[in-house]
């Protein structure tokens, strides 16, 4: 069971030409039909075609198609079940002179019906997350092999910076900075058409002839500005790579940072400096324009699902105490009680007014420099981390 793109098909093939044994892969989609009892047959044949070339190995892609939890309903309910009925039947009579395994893959194994997981069926289950910083680089080299690179590439760097893309994106990544290389006309993949890649597949494509007014550009540069100048003061954050005000995608301008390690853990504090950085941008635009705007709904949106999550999942209040309150029906918080739904509803709010009035501090403690990249920002739209750190250079 693997996460999204991380490459399920490439290892259940490989484990099939390791064994050197025939490989039969089937998409769970392949067996739901709308007439009754087709799928409980492909599942037969498929079965009968398996044992006759035995030894070999079966590959249901996207199980989660046919084996999802039993219901009593009728229709293609109905038909799904007779389906997985037959595909749990079908596991359990071999023999044991029968040399046929069965691999399946799912995104959502939460969704399977226990039937599946008990031992005898699926009963060993391996989740492959994103792959690792050195993981990255190899599959970055992997890729790279039919494509033309400059010198300049560093690929090691690129895998710094795409912390948490899984293989599918990063053989996307290399694709786009191939379009990028050839609308440039560069006979050699660049270390910028890379990079220029990243941005456009994590942030968008850039849109030079949106015709901005100067108020917007003042607020996107002072927005994106607070961003950064608060994060250059939260120990735990990461440093900045990059700001622009120039437009990307639905984003009236961005603020990236570099990745410097993959992160497996995250602290409490951590957790609570970057819902401070995320309210940078509306803190700057109230702080100097008195105003505020629809430009930070994303930023809230996030800060908001990171205070709930540590509520809620991490169990990290102090008020409520170690507990977990992750639920999959909404009615099951009712089970807690009317008092420890609405102190989790406080909690919350507290969380997120307190990362707006320490945002509001920061910035009000170093308005010079915000002021300075601001401007800096409006002037040249766009700024690098070395430009960003000589600003600070000069106060100290």
């Amino acid at each position: 069971m693997v996460n999204l793109g991380t490459g399920k098909t490439l290892i259940a093939k490989a484990i099939a030409g390791e064994a050197g044994v025939p490989f039969i892969s089937m998409s769970g989609s392949e067996f739901i039909e709308m007439f009754a009892g087709l799928g409980a047959s492909r599942v037969r044949k498929l079965f009968e075609k398996a044992k006759k070339m035995a030894p070999c190995i079966i590959f249901i892609d996207e199980i989660d198609a046919i084996g999802s939890r039993r219901t009593s309903n009728s229709g293609a309910e109905s038909e799904n079940n007779q389906t997985l009925n037959q595909l749990l039947v079908e596991m359990d009579g071999f023999e044991t002179n029968e040399t046929v395994i069965v691999l399946a893959a799912t995104n959502r194994p939460e969704m399977l019906d226990k039937a599946l997981l008990r031992p005898g069926r699926f009963d060993r289950q391996i989740t492959i997350p994103a792959p690792d910083l050195n993981g990255r680089f190899e599959i970055l080299k992997l890729h790279s092999k039919d494509k033309k690179l400059s010198d300049d590439v560093d690929l090691k760097a690129i895998a710094g910076d795409t912390a948490g893309f899984t293989g599918a994106e990063l053989s996307n990544v290399l694709n786009e900075a191939a379009i990028i290389a050839t609308k440039e006309r560069h006979e050699k993949i660049q270390n910028e058409d890379i990079e220029n890649a990243v941005r456009k597949i994590t942030v968008g494509l850039e849109k030079h002839n949106r015709v901005i007014s100067d108020k917007d550009k003042k607020l996107t540069a002072y927005h994106e500005a607070g961003h950064a100048v608060i994060s250059r003061f939260l120990p735990t954050q990461e440093d900045v790579k990059e700001i622009s005000i120039i437009p990307r995608g639905v984003a009236g301008g961005y603020t990236m940072y570099k990745t410097t390690e993959d992160k497996y853990y995250v602290s409490r504090t951590e957790l609570l400096e970057k819902m401070i950085a995320l309210m940078g941008g509306r803190a700057a635009e109230k702080l100097v324009l008195n105003e505020i705007s629809t430009g930070a709904s994303n930023d809230l949106e996030v800060a908001t699902g990171i205070a709930r999550d540590i509520i809620t999942i991490y169990g990290m209040s102090d008020s409520l105490g170690p507990i977990s309150l992750k639920i999959d029906q909404a009615y099951e918080l009712e089970l807690f009680g009317e008092e420890v739904i609405n102190e989790v509803g406080n909690q919350i709010r507290m969380l997120i007014d307190n990362s707006y009035v320490t945002a509001q501090k920061i910035l009000n403690e170093h308005r010079e420099e915000l002021d300075r990249v601001a401007n800096l920002l409006m002037e040249k739209e766009k700024i690098t981390a070395e430009e960003f750190d000589k600003i600070f250079e000069e106060f100290n």
